[in-house]
């Protein structure tokens, strides 16, 4: 649990964005999961159909990502953008998911790392989703003028791969060792077939988590980046320290 929420979980939604069909199972599956058995309403916007993909068509890789989201049990929608490894930042995308935003008012917002080094769609899609977060507090904003304004608390990048790990934004740590939450994680990863059968991506993200539990004294770990330093109003909200070596 991030160190900002209070040991009473936070109920309001938690918003969750990805450039391709498997972003979010592979990046953050295990974080949306644990939030989701706590009760907290999640929902999912992925912003493509993975339509460039070597393995799995577009149908395939939607049809995949629904029973993905089955698995988990959260909310799933797409948002047509410009389409796998064509979109562009732009102003138009950022109105489109600020209206979202204030749709379905978030607390607490997820998305993919801004980092160049990695699939341009992902560092795009977090500019987007950054820049959107900002344009939803705005009420004078014209083209969202039918919508009250809405300011999220918080929001957090995640890495799909390690390419997109920052290397200058200390990580927060998640920890996702329940079984529950890791088994289903394994099986929300294991529904995206077309994937996970032309690479070992499934061991590939459980040996992250398990390499960041073992640095943070835990079984499993997942990690999220921070946009903006964070306020906690006491010092037992921070947790604990990962170092244990």
């Amino acid at each position: 649990m991030p160190p900002t929420q209070s040991s009473k979980q936070d109920m309001r939604p938690l918003l969750v964005f990805g450039a391709h069909p498997d972003d979010i199972e592979f990046g953050c599956g295990a974080i949306v999961i644990a939030e989701a058995l706590a009760g907290r309403p999640v929902h999912l916007v992925v912003c493509s159909r993975g339509e460039t993909a070597s393995h799995g068509s577009p149908d395939e890789r939607l049809s995949e990502s629904r029973k993905a989201a089955e698995i988990m049990r959260v909310d799933l929608d797409f948002v047509e953008l410009d389409g796998d490894a064509h979109l562009e930042t732009s102003v138009s995308h950022t109105i489109k998911l600020a209206r979202l935003i204030r749709s379905i008012k978030p607390s607490t917002i997820l998305a993919t790392t801004t980092v160049k080094n990695q699939h341009p769609d992902h560092a795009r899609l977090g500019e987007i989703v950054r820049d959107a977060a900002r344009l939803a507090r705005y009420g004078g904003l014209k083209e969202l003028i039918d919508q009250p304004a809405h300011a999220i608390e918080q929001l957090f990048f995640y890495a799909v791969t390690p390419d997109g790990e920052p290397r200058d934004v200390t990580p927060i740590y998640i920890d996702i060792s329940a079984p529950e939450v890791v088994s289903t994680w394994q099986a929300a990863m294991q529904a995206h077939v077309t994937q996970v059968t032309s690479r070992n991506y499934i061991d590939l993200q459980m040996s992250r988590a398990r390499l960041l539990g073992t640095r943070a004294g835990i079984e499993y770990a997942m990690a999220v980046y921070p946009n903006e330093p964070m306020v906690i109003d006491k010092l037992a909200q921070a947790g604990k320290g990962a170092r244990r070596f």
